[in-house]
């Protein structure tokens, strides 16, 4: 049985994190499925969704406002959902140009609940979201919308990048693991469908919001797939590019509350079930619920070589898994400058986040408010 437990965590952890993107690899030589693109121009709705943002909201408003597309085809929307500091004031100025639309909430319910609310009064064809936090290259607005020329698109993901890496104590970390994440979903798109958003820059037809339950977490998850079970492909272009500070990105607390949303997102998979989306389905079960359950096979790894230590091979099995942890607990006490090392601390603490996820997905959900 130790055996059985040893090789089946094992073959978890490796098709996930291996196996699976070199299948994607080999099916998307066979199967591609292109977006007709077109350069378009539709009248798009630049959501900004804001709590707490005085910080970088100005910089964000200029930067927008400098965005290469038309200026009557575009307004930009401040979602700010009950915010305390100077928010509201900052934007309040630039609104007063004209350009500028600001949903001032008085209570800090959460981004869905926000967005819910201020959905039916966008004006664009196309809503795009972008994080208070990131910032756009000029010709992003523009490369985006064009996927909307296929009317098979639904929703459309820009690609972002991490800048100032060295700056974060996990920053280079996190954006390897972001570009690891951004090919797969290059994969995924190529296929058929990505199964989320980068939440520093995606677009939907503003007709086809799916008004999420407003306690949801993780916006650029959710939305898109609810587009995908209505019959519409969510595709990605990493021509739109969004850059965030890798300060931004970074902190145990993040991932925690990503992994609550992934927890939540397990309810999304009755839906591609019941009305097969097949491609989608696969690459749910693969992609984000393997992702779940690799937390599991790694503990489950390592108690059952425990029991198998009289064998050779698994007692050189056991010293290596020995010898990965040693790195971690280094990379945790004394933060090295080495991006290698630094690589098995980052990959065990968003897989520890896992755990914390899960509590408060099941026992806490009220705790995790949009702050």
């Amino acid at each position: 049985m130790a055996a059985i437990v040893f090789w089946s965590s094992l073959a978890v952890v490796l098709y996930v994190y291996l196996a699976y993107p070199a299948l994607l690899r080999i099916l998307a030589v066979f199967f591609r499925r292109p977006v007709a693109k077109a350069p378009i121009l539709p009248s798009v709705s630049l959501v900004i969704p804001a709590y707490n943002e005085q910080r970088v909201i100005e910089a964000k408003l200029r930067n927008v406002l400098s965005v290469d597309y038309p200026a009557e085809k575009l307004e930009i929307v401040v979602v700010s959902d009950g915010s305390t500091d100077a928010t509201n004031a900052i934007v309040e100025k630039y609104a007063s140009a004209g350009r500028v639309r600001l949903f001032a909430f008085a209570q800090n319910r959460g981004k869905i609940a926000a967005l819910n609310d201020a959905f039916p009064h966008l004006r664009g064809e196309i809503a795009a979201l972008s994080d208070a936090s990131s910032m756009l290259a000029p010709d992003a607005l523009r490369v985006l919308v064009s996927s909307f020329a296929d009317p098979s698109v639904g929703a459309v993901s820009g690609l972002y990048r991490v800048r100032r890496q060295r700056e974060a104590e996990l920053g280079e970390q996190e954006g390897f693991y972001w570009s690891y994440e951004s090919w797969l979903k290059t994969l995924e798109a190529e296929l058929d469908s990505i199964l989320g958003a980068h939440g520093s820059l995606y677009a939907i037809r503003t007709k086809l919001y799916p008004f999420p339950e407003p306690g949801a977490i993780n916006d650029d998850y959710i939305i898109p797939v609810r587009i995908i079970q209505k019959g519409y492909r969510a595709v990605y272009d990493t021509r739109a590019l969004a850059y965030e500070e890798a300060l931004e990105m970074t902190g145990f607390k993040r991932r925690i509350r990503i992994m609550t949303g992934n927890f939540e997102q397990l309810s999304e998979l009755r839906p591609l079930i019941w009305h097969p989306r097949w491609l989608p389905l696969f690459f749910f079960l693969s992609h984000k619920a393997g992702r779940l359950a690799v937390p599991l096979a790694m503990l489950a790894l390592f108690a059952s070589n425990i029991f198998l230590l009289a064998q050779p091979f698994y007692l050189a099995a056991w010293i290596a898994q020995l010898l990965f942890y040693g790195v971690v607990v280094v990379g945790a006490l004394w933060p090295v400058n080495s991006r290698l090392l630094r690589l098995p601390y980052y990959f065990c603490m968003i897989n520890a986040a896992a755990f914390f996820g899960l509590y408060y997905a099941l026992i806490a959900r009220r705790k995790m408010a949009w702050k």
